[in-house]
């Protein structure tokens, strides 16, 4: 395991996160699914004490366990980058992008565009429902340029403790 610099990281909001649940997000980042027990071993800690951070680190909202899919499997074939430029305050349309099933995140930027977004889709016919119907549409919003996918090269999510 690699080790930490004594500076914790911080979050935004939150308390700084500790060496010890760095390296307890860094064993679920390579398995999800490692025992408790498992990671006590790795980090020095026990399984009821490794449960109990996990908790913590869940309830703070630091981090999350989740299966991750290719969304071509699971039956969506279109997915895309769209950047938005908003009218206004940015808050009430990030906040609606942020209630859509098809809004995979959504982040304010600094740049050509207010907002960038992913959405996931299932096919062309609903990614162009999506952006007319539902995006476009939405009180505040100037401008959408979008980026479709057309090959998923990489997708990781081991960087949160680099």
């Amino acid at each position: 395991m690699a080790t930490r610099s004594a500076d914790p990281k911080s979050t935004t909001g939150t308390q700084p996160i500790d060496a010890v649940s760095l390296a307890i997000i860094e064993q679920l980042q390579e398995d999800g699914r490692r025992p408790y027990a498992a990671i006590g071993k790795a980090v020095g800690l026990s399984e009821a004490a490794v449960r109990q951070r996990v908790q913590k680190l869940l309830d703070q909202g630091v981090m999350q366990i989740v299966a991750v899919t290719d969304p071509l499997t699971v039956g969506f074939r279109r997915q895309a980058m769209v950047g938005i430029n908003v009218e206004g305050d940015l808050d009430p349309v990030a906040d609606a992008l942020t209630a859509m099933d098809e809004v995979e995140y959504v982040v304010v930027t600094a740049g050509s565009f207010d907002l960038l977004i992913e959405i996931v889709c299932e096919d062309d016919d609903h990614l162009l429902d999506t952006i007319n119907k539902r995006i476009r549409t939405l009180p505040g919003v100037r401008s959408t340029e979008s980026f479709v996918y057309l090959k998923l090269r990489k997708q990781t999510y081991t960087w949160g403790t680099r």
